[in-house]
């Protein structure tokens, strides 16, 4: 039987504010709060909050049947959290369906992957620990960042316990193979891959609303006949989709919404059901193991990094943010931290794009120069904030070792202050008990003298008195003349 899995992605990075040259050392907030507030509210309003409700009714409609999966990451849940908190509830609801899987991936749709192996794994870290909080679930299958994924890194990957991957079904990856099955990873052979299927996903994402597309209008009935006309030994179809293409970039008024509530029940018909990633990984064996030795991502047809990568202006930022990781992550300042992760999110090295990978209308700035300008502004500040605290004079290593010392140092104080402590409170303790018992004993004592007196052996009776007889006195015989 044929498996469906659809995926929507959310992610929000925080934008930033302009930010002059001037501004470096004098300014260290660095975000566009009413552009984040407009911008999350709208969407939520046209997209995310609509999607919500419409996922919760076709689940509830086809009793349990529909399943999907999402990946959203920290940096948009944080903003939801803080603007639109009743879309945040109703992610809860759907997961509490248990027909949604919430997938695993980078706190703030970083590009550590590329850059710094430690960081891509703490971002990892920090990411599934807020899905757990927030959602009540431990992800399982593991989404980078756009889907980037090559050899490399699906050692990391494999190496947080990971055993399925999803990434982009690259044709120069696959040749002539389809995407519609399980892979698995050459140099991890215990991980498997699912692959998007991008025809399929486009089909709704780019052409449902194309008039001059020569299959309009698409129908669910149609949709799904092209699935179920797939060979029969085509047994997984994954469709990744961006959330707010739906009621954005797809307005409710093409019918969109109606689409998608339509294709439950004629999915059944057709013999099609629904799955989770996690479900499908675990019914569904590799065909194959796929060689993937340059990373790979789903934004652009090329499906390579240079979107991020591709000119000296995102090297070079991508290069002075990663340089001072260490450091960042050595500090314990929180708003430092936040920072830290706010200006990881590839928006920003997306807007320095160039050529046919540009941004375009997607960018808030007049030119990728702009957006290079702006970013480097800000990360000039962010590195003065850095050396403050740990100067740039100490290497690494004499640093980690300056903390090391440090750090031992605190707990060793802590541990004698906490023996010093339990040694006051045994002091007290014992003191505690010797003037209890002494109290006991004076109290004890004071009870009992009565009995003592009166019943004292060694106590000597009083003497009673007596009376001496008095002998008769002799008579003495008289003289005679």
């Amino acid at each position: 039987m044929k498996s469906v899995c659809f995926y929507f992605k959310i992610h929000q990075p925080f934008r930033l504010k302009r930010y002059r040259f001037f501004d470096i050392g004098n300014d260290h907030y660095y975000y566009d709060d009413f552009a984040n507030d407009e911008i999350i509210n709208r969407l939520a309003e046209q997209s995310y909050i609509p999607m919500a409700k419409t996922l919760l009714e076709m689940i509830n409609s086809s009793n349990g049947e529909f399943k999907c999966a999402i990946s959203i990451s920290g940096t948009a849940i944080e903003q939801l959290q803080l603007y639109v908190p009743e879309f945040i509830d109703l992610l809860k609801k759907l997961a509490d369906t248990k027909c949604v899987e919430f997938l695993s991936g980078t706190y703030s749709h970083s590009l550590a992957a590329l850059e710094d192996p430690e960081e891509f794994l703490r971002e990892v870290k920090m990411h599934d620990a807020l899905i757990r909080r927030e959602f009540g679930q431990k992800p399982k299958v593991f989404a980078n960042t756009e889907l980037i994924y090559d050899d490399d890194i699906s050692l990391l990957i494999k190496a947080m316990g990971f055993n399925t991957c999803l990434t982009e079904g690259a044709k120069h990856i696959l040749g002539w193979k389809s995407p519609n099955y399980v892979y698995s990873s050459c140099v991890a052979p215990d991980l498997k891959l699912l692959l998007t299927n991008t025809k399929l996903a486009n089909d709704i994402a780019r052409n449902f609303n194309n008039p001059d597309w020569e299959e309009y209008p698409l129908t669910a009935e149609k949709y799904v006949d092209w699935i179920a006309a797939l060979p029969e030994e085509q047994q997984i179809i994954n469709l990744y989709l961006a959330m707010d293409t739906f009621g954005s970039f797809l307005p409710a008024s093409t019918g969109i919404f109606d689409f998608l509530k339509a294709l439950p029940s004629f999915a059944k018909q057709r013999g099609i059901e629904f799955s989770t990633p996690s479900q499908a990984a675990k019914r569904l064996k590799p065909v194959d193991a796929l060689n993937v030795p340059f990373p790979i991502s789903d934004i652009n047809e090329e499906a390579d990094v240079s979107a991020w990568t591709g000119n000296d202006l995102q090297r070079e930022a991508l290069g002075k943010l990663y340089a001072i990781g260490e450091r960042v992550n050595l500090c314990t300042d929180r708003r430092l931290k936040l920072d830290w992760e706010y200006l990881q999110s590839s928006d920003h090295f997306y807007y320095m794009s160039t050529g046919k990978n540009a941004a375009g209308a997607f960018s808030p700035y007049d030119s990728p120069f702009s957006a290079f300008t702006n970013y480097m502004n800000v990360l000039a500040d962010f590195i003065v904030r850095v050396e403050e605290q740990y100067p740039e004079e100490i290497g690494n290593e004499e640093l980690n070792s300056l903390l090391l010392t440090i750090r031992n140092q605190a707990s060793e104080i802590e541990s004698l202050n906490k023996e010093v402590k339990q040694l006051k409170q045994n002091l007290k303790s014992v003191g505690d008990a010797t003037a209890s018992e002494a109290s006991e004993a004076k109290s004890s004592s004071a009870k009992e003298e009565p009995l003592l007196i009166d019943e004292n052996p060694m106590k000597k009776a009083p003497k009673a008195k007596t009376t001496k007889a008095k002998s008769p006195k002799a008579k003495t015989p008289k003289k005679s003349k």
